[in-house]
């Protein structure tokens, strides 16, 4: 069982940038895929940026250049700097650790980002 808390949400004007940070319960925590996922209001969920095992590391187009995901193991947390940001970032972003690719796996609450142009 893996436990999830996001945190590092907030406001910030177009063009700023924030760091969330994602730490997690649990042991094994350098054998999980990490993600961050983001829900904008009225949109679905939808795959942000990930992280494996070791330490390769995709982006979604839409965020390509202007956020990076990083994490580290000793310490049991994911991060995602998001550099540069606008409007069409505002979402609720999530934290979802699993072991393989293709399963659900574990998922925080949630952290909000709103972006103010």
């Amino acid at each position: 069982q893996v436990q999830l808390v996001e945190s590092g949400g907030g406001m910030v004007q177009s063009g700023g940038s924030l760091r969330l940070s994602c730490v997690a319960s649990g042991t094994s925590f350098s054998l999980y895929i990490m993600r961050w996922y983001r829900q904008a209001p009225g949109k679905q969920r939808e795959l942000v940026a990930t992280i494996d095992r070791a330490g390769v590391t995709n982006y979604a187009e839409s965020v390509e250049g202007r956020f990076t995901i990083s994490r580290d193991n000793a310490n049991k947390k994911v991060f995602l700097q998001m550099n540069n940001l606008n409007v069409e970032d505002l979402a609720t972003y999530y934290c979802n650790a699993r072991i393989l690719a293709n399963e659900y796996g574990y998922w925080g609450k949630g952290t909000l980002v709103t972006v103010s142009s």
